[in-house]
């Protein structure tokens, strides 16, 4: 407990952390006797992650968790070890992310028998939302009502206050009008008027969260992901991102679970420029044992858009990690959309908004930011992501080429792959939910019904099938080899802008895969400098001693010595 209450110390003080350190003690000590069984340690090359929502597949009269459950026991089974679920709580707003209660299930969805039931074949990664709390929370209708178990649960503030300095990741306003029995407020809202910052200075907010932490490594959560984490402590005057005292609270929550449940991996997910984001591995041992490598997704549509690996082989040749306790969490879609911030300072700006430009005559939608000056930045693409990598005009076979070699970088670079449900399914851009919704994140949020998708699945011809089935045995490639445990060495190549080509060694040393992806609309023949013992996979490419062939957007996985 030693170093929860260092933390304490450096977030409230002395005095208080006196106080509390006592009261976490005793949680963490009644969570540990909650524990049914020992977690994993760490992680390997077996470690493919599904990111899905809860009611991602759904059928008439029929609980969703159930109907994935059947369909994941068809479909995902032995091809993901994990299974990310993005919020499946009760919620308001925002599909799941304001979160009216986080220790019950979405009555649509099931209960948490239907999660007992899905962890018998996956282990599970839980979404905690734990920068806001939706204005619908008993929580927050508590607060409004004046009662003071909830007071200083939120932030009130006066309206006039210079928040200028304050990063704002939407263009909507950071303080929302609340009418409350003690009278008008204005409440700090960094998202939506229905997502409420929770106060973290009041330390009764930090036990409530941690409670919900628990309670989550109790009903089995292997992974936890925290979700928007780098806005958590507000200061007046200050940007109120990637706060000293933020970090301390992740910290924090890793001690206890780590003492709760070890083998828990703490995931935090902040869509900032790198340097920010690595900044949450802390010191390798102590922060997050993963972050979201925010910079993949826009950089390998920018390398197909030019069919030039030059600036994606130059950022990956300088990619490091802080020891072997971390590695990042590697994904190219997501329930988001596709954030431009991360490629800040790794492309030029023109050059980001000249993409920006690309991506929107090709059907995609731009959401933008508010900046400290007032003016609107780009913040992230709308879009599927075999959508943003392919061109209107592609023929179906060039789409799913594409689309299929930008999966293969991600399933063979360095880190945890996570592919995003649609990704797999073979999804493309859903206007029509958007044009239902107003908002521009539903055209990669569509929910399936059960029986049109797996007839779409089972059609050989179709577009989804093709994709489903070849990514399958991508990811089963993966699983098979040692050189692709995410601790495993990476070695970025030369064989010209056309080729994006890294070399990974396993842990031991007893192999090498060298990956060669084609990234241009040509032909390319390429000599290989190193004998080659095997070829693991081979997608439109040909191998001849040390010469390879590969067709345009083809791609292969040797083995060399």
């Amino acid at each position: 407990m030693a170093a929860i209450r260092e933390r304490l110390i450096k977030v409230y003080g002395e005095e208080t952390a006196g106080k509390y350190t006592e009261i976490i003690e005793t949680m963490i000590n009644n969570a540990q006797k909650k524990q049914k069984e020992q977690k994993k340690v760490k992680w390997d090359e077996k470690d493919v992650v599904l990111i899905t929502y809860g009611d991602q597949i759904y059928k008439t009269g029929e609980k969703t968790l159930k109907t994935f459950d059947d369909f994941s026991e068809k479909y995902f089974k032995n091809v993901f070890e994990l299974v990310h679920f993005l919020p499946f709580f009760p919620y308001s707003s925002d599909d799941g992310f304001s979160v009216i209660d986080y220790k019950k299930i979405h009555e649509n969805m099931g209960d948490w028998a239907d999660i007992e039931k899905i962890r018998k074949n996956f282990r599970l990664m839980f979404d905690f939302v734990c920068n806001h709390i939706s204005a619908k929370s008993e929580w927050f209708q508590e607060y409004l009502k004046c009662n003071p178990e909830y007071d200083n649960f939120f932030i009130a503030i006066d309206k006039n206050t210079d928040l200028s300095l304050v990063t704002r990741p939407r263009t909507l306003p950071l303080l929302s009008e609340f009418d409350t029995a003690c009278g008008k407020k204005y409440i700090w809202t960094t998202f939506s008027d229905d997502q409420i910052d929770l106060n973290f200075e009041n330390p009764e907010v930090l036990i409530k969260m941690l409670d919900v932490l628990l309670f989550y490594l109790e009903k089995g959560a292997d992974w936890i992901r925290l979700d928007a984490v780098g806005f958590m402590w507000k200061e007046a005057g200050t940007t109120c991102i990637h706060h000293e005292k933020t970090h301390e609270i992740i910290k924090l929550f890793r001690d206890a679970a780590e003492q709760t449940a070890p083998g828990t991996v703490i995931i935090t997910e902040t869509n900032v420029p790198h340097k920010d984001n690595i900044s949450y591995f802390g010191n390798g041992r102590d922060e997050a044992q993963m972050v979201y490598q925010f910079p993949l997704p826009p950089l390998v549509i920018y390398t197909f858009m030019h069919g030039d690996s030059s600036a994606i082989s130059r950022w990956a040749s300088n990619l490091e990690v802080p020891g072997d306790e971390v590695t990042y969490f590697n994904f190219l879609a997501s329930h988001d959309g596709i954030g431009i911030n991360p490629v800040r300072g790794i492309i030029e700006e023109e050059e980001i908004l000249e993409m920006v430009r690309n991506l929107e005559k090709e059907g995609a939608l731009v959401s933008y930011k508010k900046n400290t000056d007032g003016t609107l930045s780009p913040y992230e693409i709308n879009s599927s992501y075999i959508n943003a990598v392919s061109r209107k005009n592609d023929t179906d076979e060039i789409k799913t080429g594409k689309f299929l070699n930008a999966q293969a970088v991600l399933l063979a670079f360095k880190g945890v792959p996570a592919i995003y449900v649609h990704s797999i399914l073979g999804s493309e851009n859903y206007y029509e939910g958007v044009k239902i919704t107003g908002m521009n994140r539903t055209i990669n949020r569509e929910k399936l019904e059960y029986g049109k998708i797996t007839s779409e699945l089972e059609n050989k011809n179709g577009i989804r099938s093709r994709i489903y089935n070849r990514l399958k045995e991508l990811i089963k490639a993966r699983k098979t080899e040692k050189s692709f445990n995410p601790d495993a060495e990476q070695i970025i190549q030369n064989f010209g802008s056309e080729v994006f080509s890294f070399i990974r060694i396993s842990v031991d040393k007893e192999e090498k895969i060298l990956i060669i992806n084609n990234i241009s609309d040509k032909e390319i023949t390429l000599k290989i400098p190193y004998e080659i013992k095997r070829t693991v996979i081979a997608e439109n490419s040909l191998t001849d001693e040390n010469h390879i062939r590969l067709a345009s957007y083809g791609f292969t996985w040797l083995e060399i010595k």
